[in-house]
């Protein structure tokens, strides 16, 4: 019986074996013929990126901003004098010359005034010229020998200049009286409009009153302000036309010519302030006005330019990626303007230099 056993158990212990050594040969095969399929096995060929030519290019391009019509002068107008307003001539609305009456107004103290100075002026006249007439008498009388001592004539000489300084003193004195007079007439300073009035008749202005007596504007002509952003600050060219549009007339589009720019960028928002003048004869406009002004702009010298899409936009920075004998490059670029599809950029660029299109992160 146990002879029987130690067979069984010897037995069995040859099949385990057996099996082991079968399953092991066909591991090993397996793992074999694995390997020899994937490197039989052709890998996959990636194909090279797009790319295309930076473009060196000098094109113009339309540039949309918001502007505001305002008159071509406009000032408020204040009395010089103090004085009570005696009569009105003008109102809102009214046209007016240059030179034309707008008010007058009274001042009694100043007339007081006016009345002193002028006799004051008339006594020193008088006192110079009979000064005058004496040292004249005393030369003639002079010219014989021993008549008048030289003292004498040194003395009347010196009383009729200083009645001559006097009389120049007083004859000033009461010209700007008379001067002061005048400010009481307040007149228009140039061809406009009323926009505003702010007096009554009898009513107390002077030099020293914040409350102007007249808001005045001229109509015939406006300025046309625009505040463009620094980016396309070198793209102006003098004597460049702008078109425009404003919503009170809706459909009806207007012109203007460039006529004078500040030349320095704000330093609040940084942009350049533009004029255009704008020929208002028949009042079609009204200064105030906002208005949206198409701008045709172009660079002072040719730029590169390369489409949207090349761009790469990293937490790095901004990129364009260069490709030379399948060598790609990552420059560092800046943004320009848009225009289309195209982007002007800055940086470490040659003409013909070629950019890869759809660039990625991992390139």
């Amino acid at each position: 019986m146990n002879i029987i056993f130690c067979k069984i158990k010897t037995v069995g212990r040859a099949l385990f074996v057996y099996i082991a050594v079968v399953l092991l040969f066909a591991g090993c095969q397996g793992r074999a013929q694995k390997e020899s399929a994937t490197v039989d096995r052709p890998q996959k060929k990636m194909d090279p990126p797009k790319t295309t030519v930076v473009q060196f290019m000098q094109p113009e391009y339309t540039l949309s901003v918001p502007a505001e019509l305002v008159p071509y002068e406009q000032v408020a107008i204040h009395a010089k004098v103090s004085g009570f307003v005696k009569q009105l001539y003008v109102d809102r609305g009214s046209r007016v010359r240059k030179g034309q009456l707008l008010a007058v107004l009274e001042a009694p103290e100043m007339d007081q005034r006016s009345r002193s100075d002028r006799s004051a002026q008339q006594k020193m006249q008088s006192d110079y010229h009979y000064l005058k007439q004496a040292y004249t008498r005393l030369l003639d009388a002079a010219k014989t020998e021993g008549a008048v001592a030289a003292l004498e004539l040194d003395q009347a000489k010196s009383r009729m200049e200083s009645a001559a300084a006097a009389y120049e003193a007083s004859k000033a004195e009461a010209g700007g009286t008379a001067q002061l007079q005048g400010y009481l007439r307040i007149t228009a300073p140039f061809d406009g409009v009323i926009v505003q009035k702010d007096v009554s008749v009898g009513a107390l202005v002077g030099a020293g009153g914040s409350q102007p007596l007249f808001l005045m504007a001229e109509r015939n002509r406006l300025r046309l302000k625009v505040a463009l952003p620094e980016r396309h600050a070198a793209s102006v060219r003098p004597g460049m036309r702008a078109t425009f549009t404003v919503m009170s007339q809706p459909g009806k589009e207007f012109s203007a010519v460039l006529a004078r720019t500040s030349g320095v960028l704000n330093q609040t928002d940084r942009s350049l302030a533009l004029e255009f003048d704008v020929a208002n004869g028949a009042a079609e406009l009204q200064g105030g006005d906002y208005a949206q002004v198409n701008l045709q702009l172009q660079r002072k010298s040719p730029t590169f330019w390369v489409p949207t899409k090349s761009v790469l936009t990293t937490q790095a920075g901004i990129f364009v990626l260069t490709m030379t004998n399948a060598e790609i490059k990552r420059v560092a670029v800046q943004e320009g303007i848009r225009l289309d599809s195209l982007m002007e950029v800055f940086g470490d660029l040659k003409e013909k230099d070629v950019v890869v299109v759809k660039p990625t992160e991992e390139m």
